[in-house]
This record gives structure tokens, sequence and C-alpha cells, in this order.
């Protein structure tokens, strides 16, 4: 084919293309005059997941997938921008990768608040000065967050979503791998990458820093330093990567929840989170898990946490599949009542762990 025509043809579908994205603009307009009307708020996770999910499924072509569900991600955040701006809080400060997964489930187009603690995430969409927050919850080889579990025993916030985001630690420097003497990092990313670290700079001297982005930071500040950080953080202090993809395991994973004052819905794949304690006599933890298995509900993960505010009481985080509202799920949970002390359910939402498989 003759490259102008080709050309041509690329620079025609592209205006069709453009077309169809005001078109379907328009349409979320008028969806998100009527979700006004009842109170809803135009962020509806099961509905952002199943759309990208289809398209997945019917994708039969060359074009990524992982691209396409960029592409979708960034439309669905023009169309609630159109609709009514949303402001995000996220544990921060600016381009760590709590930072980088909110961005990329949430899209450029909406407002982005950096905060130093979980706390001041909770704190913030509890008081209403942000539609939803972003917080790490647990990663699969530094396991789990443990004061986010904390935050939500007093907290009436709800998860409405959560974010599975890979993690890739890059090495991040203005000077040449060869003349780099000192490496500051964050202590989780050293963990992480400790082993690349001792066979490439087993000179350097090894710096802990607050977070990926103070790490990034410092190496722009400092001579023959680098940083341990995000793509994200390169680009942000105008940095060169060195090395891509550092760590000592490719399975480094980070799982997010997005936490709000709202509900989600119900998706085709849905996963429930609650907690709760037990009374304290024998067995009766067995009896609480039990009823799932009754009710033919897969636990898929349980956590434990001392009750701060009882000593040697113990407060239990249960994921399971399924939506609240279905049939075992819900009849699980009431025999659950039965032999806890105090039950809480922390939100349904769309399950990406099941989505990935």
């Amino acid at each position: 084919m003759d490259m102008e025509k080709a050309r041509a043809q690329i620079n025609k579908i592209d205006a069709e293309m453009v077309d169809l994205l005001n078109k379907r603009i328009g349409l979320a307009l008028e969806i998100g005059a009527e979700k006004k009307k009842r109170g809803e708020s135009v962020y509806d996770s099961a509905r952002e997941e199943e759309i990208i999910a289809l398209l997945k499924k019917e994708n039969g072509g060359t074009f990524p997938n992982d691209a396409l569900e960029l592409l979708f991600r960034e439309i669905f955040s023009a169309s609630r921008q159109a609709q009514q701006p949303m402001k995000i809080s996220y544990l921060g400060p600016e381009t760590t990768f709590s930072h980088g997964a909110a961005i990329k489930h949430f899209g450029s187009s909406a407002d982005y608040e950096a905060h130093d603690s979980i706390k001041e995430v909770f704190n913030s969409v509890e008081k209403g000065e942000a539609d939803f927050g972003v917080v790490p919850v647990e990663n699969s080889l530094g396991g789990s967050v443990t004061y986010t579990y904390d935050m939500f025993i007093n907290s009436p916030l709800n998860i409405v979503a959560e974010i599975s985001e890979p993690i890739s630690h890059n090495l991040i420097s203005k000077y040449k791998l060869l003349e780099i003497e000192k490496v500051y990092v964050h202590p989780m990313a050293l963990a992480q990458c400790r082993e690349w670290l001792l066979k490439n700079l087993p000179k350097a001297e090894i710096i802990e820093v607050s977070s990926t982005a103070k790490s990034v930071e410092s190496a722009k500040l400092y001579i023959n330093s680098a940083g341990i950080g995000s793509e994200l953080s390169a680009a942000h202090f105008g940095l060169n990567i060195l090395a891509r993809n550092i760590q000592d395991r490719a399975n480094n994973v980070t799982r997010f929840l997005v936490i709000g004052k709202g509900t989600a819905k119900k998706s085709q794949k849905s996963k429930t989170s609650i907690l709760f304690t037990v009374k304290n006599e024998p067995g009766t933890l067995f009896t609480a898990l039990e009823a799932l298995k009754r009710n033919g509900v897969n636990m898929n993960k349980i956590e434990s946490r001392p009750n701060a505010s009882k000593n040697w009481e113990y407060v239990f985080f249960v994921d399971m599949d399924g939506f609240i509202e279905d049939k075992g799920v819900n009849s699980a949970i009431e025999e659950m009542k039965k032999s806890t002390g105090f039950l809480k359910i922390l939100g349904s939402y769309p399950d990406k762990s099941a989505q990935a498989k």
C-alpha cells in the first residue's frame, strides 16, 4: 500500500474516532444528569470494569489489551470530568506508586491531592474534601500495609474498588552507572531490590528515605547519587532511567483500595471484604469461618490485627468471593454474626484478581 494513501486512511479513521468520542461524551452527559437527579456518583466502578473486560474479550485484533484499558480509562476520566469534576486523595508525595496507581485508575482528567499519611487520606474523604481515596493495602513481596487495615476499624468509609498494580523499580539518576556512589532508597524498595544493588552497585552507600519520590528527588539534588522509583518520578524530576525493572522478583504487585462514602454496584465478578472480632470462647473463629464453607463461599484472604481498644483481642479481616447481596454471601455473613463479637462489612466491589486470570 502507498504510504500517503495509508496516512490518508489513518486521518479519516482518526476523524471518525473523534466524532464518535464526542457522541459518546454527549451520551455520558445525559447519563450524568440522570445520576444527579438520583443522587448517584458519576463514578461507577462496576460499570467501568465490565466495559473494559468486555472490550478485552472482544478485541480480536493486534491492538494490545493493556493499551486498550489505558485508553478507555482516559475516556472514562474525560466523561466523568464533563459530568462533574472529581478529586482523588492518595498517599503521597507526588509521583509515588500510589500516585501512579490513582492516575492509571481514574485517568488524567481527575484532580489529585497528595497526603502524608494513610490516616490523612481517610480523613479527607470522610470530611468530603475528596470524592475518593487511594491507599495501599498489600504487596505480593512485602506483605500487608497494616495501618490501612487499622483505619477501617473505626472509619465509616467503604471499599468501592481495588487496583492491582505491577511495581516496576527503576534506578534513576543524572549520572552514569559507574559514577554512582550513593543510592537513596525507600526501605520497601530496598528490600525488593537488594540483590540487584549488591550485584551492580556493591560499593555504593545506601541511604534510606521516606518515599520513592524522595528517593528520586535526592538523586537530583546530590552529587554522584541515584534513586529507585517509577517512570513517573523519573519524568517528573527530569532524570534518566539507568536500569529498568531492578526488583529481585518479577511478581511484584501492590494492591490498592479505592475508598469512598458510597457503595459499588454488583459486577460480573465481585469481592466482599469484612472485619470481625470473635467471642472469647473455644472454637469461635473456626465456627465463624465454617459459615463460609457451609454456604459455598470461597475465602481468598484472612488477616489478623490486634484490637487497639481491647488488650489481647484481635480483629480479623476477610476477603471472600461474591457480592454482598448474593444469597450465599449474605447467608454466610448472617451466620457469622452469631459467633462474632462485632462484624462490619467493608464493601463489595469488582474483583480485579478474577479479571486478571
